[in-house]
């Protein structure tokens, strides 16, 4: 078998391998809310990330990489499922992936590989077995407040020690791995996830060293926030730094991939949980010393349901029929072909009510609101942080700008279109503009197709809000742990 010019010494016969199993190994390392462009190699040089970095200069950065939803466990149970989430049954946060689904990785494991998942776990129980090995980090950091402290509206921080940074056994797994298999590692970090503390690096990032996006008002308390938020990417390229090392000293480099993205964007307003780029576009550095020139770059459309069928063929091994992502292989040579001309996301409840989906082109978004009587309200960590607060003062003040009001406009626009040549931070609404109605209509289509084709049903009833969407403070709704949507439906008896 032939993949990029490269010929896999393996020979299948009844399910047994007779050739030395010196297959690619991979190594997926994911970042738990970090914006796409939040390291010095998308070109925010006040964040420290010279081992993220490395990752590209040593292989291909790609600048349209998107995520299927911008929400923490339904981006991951579409990874590894190769589903859009609506597909998963698990496309509300916190829901269990149920065992009826296939993965990549029990795939990789059966044909030979040793898999393991260390630091954070957010897939549900059933999916621990599709691993040899799971190593769960320690997320009692996550806990909201309850009683005087939820009234108060404080927020539990995660605390200064590495171990939150859920990175600490990545090098110790890679080490006692089994040196005589391929191996692939799901390597997932709690880092850039809030809350944050002061003070876990040495050098901090000062204030008015962050990069505040216009749609932010732009304070001291927005500032501290963001400067957190930097040292915890920080932190968390230190242990990126170590995986590298470790791959060097063990002599495998050459014969790994590794592929470092995030799960969603970063924890802010207006970012994670939301359908504009800051929450759904992805950093994707892809090294693969072999295969892929070091320094390239990829300006073609990659989604993160195409790291399923990927990771197969690398392995040597067929794509399950399941799988609706498209390999990406053919971004990876000397002369790169593009998978897809479009790619898609959707958002559903996280913490709060909602239901939006969205078609990417190369230069265009369309983002249709189904729920457009609710405002663009962030998640319970973004809506607890400093920043909201602040701009729920300024908003009081009349102090905020059109922008920055989008959080708390309703109804909303029931359509979006944004040009982002030109308008990159999605700031400006063309969907009413005559000039791109043919673009608008183009979009439209490609987005009622698509959800024709997957199957995409708007839900029965909606499943209210968990946190009250000015205060923070926890309704009645929020039930823990958070029933399955099998056992939520039976419940309403359908």
């Amino acid at each position: 078998m032939k993949l990029l010019g490269i010929s896999f010494c393996l020979f299948f016969s009844t399910g047994i391998l007779h050739a030395a199993d010196n297959r690619l190994n991979l190594v997926l390392i994911i970042a738990d809310d970090m914006a796409w462009d939040d390291c010095g190699i998308y070109g925010n040089s006040n964040i420290r990330t010279p081992s993220i970095d490395r990752i590209g200069r040593e292989g291909m950065r790609f600048d349209r990489a998107f995520l299927t939803s911008s929400s923490c466990s339904p981006s991951r149970a579409s990874i590894i499922t190769g589903l859009y989430p609506h597909n998963t049954d698990a496309e509300q946060l916190h829901w269990p992936l149920p065992a009826k689904h296939v993965t990549f990785v029990e795939k990789l494991k059966a044909s030979g590989y040793w898999t393991a998942s260390v630091g954070k776990w957010h897939l549900g129980t059933d999916m621990k077995e599709r691993f040899d090995l799971v190593k769960e980090a320690d997320i009692s950091g996550f806990q909201l407040p309850t009683g005087k402290a939820a009234q108060a509206g404080r927020f539990i921080q995660k605390g200064t020690g590495d171990e939150k940074s859920g990175c600490t056994a990545w090098v110790p797994t890679l080490q006692d791995r089994p040196k005589d298999k391929p191996f692939f590692l799901w390597l997932a970090a709690i880092d850039p996830h809030r809350g944050y503390d002061e003070n876990i690096i040495e050098e901090p990032t000062l204030p008015e060293e962050v990069i505040v996006p216009p749609y932010f008002p732009d304070t001291l308390e927005v500032r501290k926030d963001l400067a957190l938020y930097y040292d915890e990417i920080i932190r968390l390229d230190k242990y990126v730094g170590l995986v590298l090392d470790e791959l060097d000293a063990q002599k495998v480099a050459q014969n790994t991939l590794v592929l470092f993205i995030s799960d969603n964007g970063r924890p802010f307003p207006r970012d994670k949980t939301t359908l504009f780029d800051s929450g759904i576009r992805t950093p994707w550095l892809v090294r693969w010393p072999k295969i892929v020139r070091a320094g390239s770059v990829n300006q073609d459309l990659v989604s993160s349901i195409d790291i399923a069928p990927t990771f197969l063929e690398l392995a040597g091994l067929k794509a399950s029929s399941s799988f609706a992502g498209t390999s990406f292989l053919p971004m990876l040579g000397k002369t790169p072909r593009a998978v897809r001309p479009y790619v898609f996301a959707e958002k559903n409840w996280h913490d709060l009510e909602d239901r939006s989906r969205a078609v990417r082109s190369k230069r265009y978004k369309y983002i249709r609101n189904f729920y457009d009587d609710l405002p663009l309200t962030p998640p319970a960590d973004a809506l607890r942080s400093p920043t909201f607060r602040k701009m729920q003062a300024l908003r009081d003040e009349g102090k905020l700008n059109t922008a920055q009001m989008a959080c708390f406009m309703k109804p909303r626009s029931q359509e979006e279109l944004y040009d982002l040549q030109s308008d990159p931070f999605e700031m400006k609404n063309l969907a009413t503009d005559p000039d791109h109605a043919e673009t608008l209509k183009r979009l439209r289509f490609a987005l009622e197709q698509w959800q024709s084709q997957t199957m995409d049903l708007p839900p029965k009833v909606r499943t209210p809000d968990e946190f009250d969407r000015e205060t923070g403070i926890p309704t009645p709704a929020r039930i823990r742990p958070r029933p399955s949507k099998a056992d939520m439906q039976k419940n309403l008896g359908f």
